[in-house]
């Protein structure tokens, strides 16, 4: 089975660059989708639709911001959008998706870049995200959960980390929040099989920051009771959609 997350920084633009024929080229079981900047009128699923995939979408009540989706070719025995606050659910940032053998999220963390009012948000989001997942486990202790957590959680995860300790996403609080969360018995997928430096996700668009490789790995797919089937997991980085590039695991 391969899962693809892949921050896609507004499904339409990405459309406009190939995104569908890219993701039927990479034929997925099961692709997460962050940051749709749409609503479902104003984007055409039928191609997946028509391509066997079953489509979620969760997108925010504010037009052009956040939003995701969740892609699959098996259909979910159950659906469920968001974690039960409202605050964090008008913006559209998780779809849940139980299937018979596993449950699969796909998740977009708020960023706090924009200033100490969205950087308490992200925090107050974390805490409330780790309390629901927590809780999850207990009964889906199968899981895996794809997306864009907007924080690195070690200094081999962004470009000069000497240079961005007081940065949104790779704050001492954050990282520690990530610390936690992978205590809870997940496994950060992707250093199971590489860890390797300067193996990022996504890139400023200034200063040709991907060019340069500049760049912060926040694109995860944590796992949990699947350890013994991780077969492999990437980062897609030479693919040109978005400011961000999928991530993969693939699973036995």
């Amino acid at each position: 089975m391969k899962v693809i997350s892949y921050n896609v920084n507004g499904i339409r633009a990405a459309e406009n660059k190939g995104f569908t024929q890219w993701l039927f080229s990479e034929n997925p079981d099961i692709i997460c989708l962050q940051e749709l900047k749409a609503m479902p009128e104003q984007f055409d699923i039928s191609p997946w639709q028509n391509a066997g995939y079953h489509v979620i979408l969760n997108s925010a009540e504010k037009k052009g911001y956040s939003g995701v989706a969740l892609i699959s070719k098996e259909v979910p025995l159950k659906i469920t959008k968001g974690i039960g606050i409202e605050k964090f659910d008008i913006e559209g940032r998780v779809i849940r998706a139980d299937f018979k053998n596993f449950t699969q999220i796909s998740v977009y963390i708020p960023s706090g870049s924009m200033g100490d009012a969205r950087q308490e948000f992200k925090m107050e989001f974390l805490e409330a995200f780790y309390q629901y997942i927590q809780a999850l486990l207990k009964e889906h202790p199968t899981l895996i959960i794809s997306g864009d957590y907007n924080i690195c959680h070690k200094p081999i995860d962004i470009n000069h980390p000497e240079l961005h300790n007081n940065a949104s996403g790779f704050l001492p609080e954050e990282r520690e929040w990530l610390d936690r969360f992978f205590a809870l018995g997940l496994t950060d997928s992707f250093r199971v099989f590489n860890q390797e430096p300067e193996q990022y996700s996504w890139w400023s668009y200034r200063q040709r920051s991907r060019e340069k490789n500049l760049g912060w790995r926040i694109d995860y797919h944590a796992t949990a009771g699947l350890d013994n089937q991780l077969k492999n997991a990437s980062i897609l980085s030479q693919v040109v959609h978005s400011d961000h590039c999928p991530v993969v695991v693939e699973l036995a």
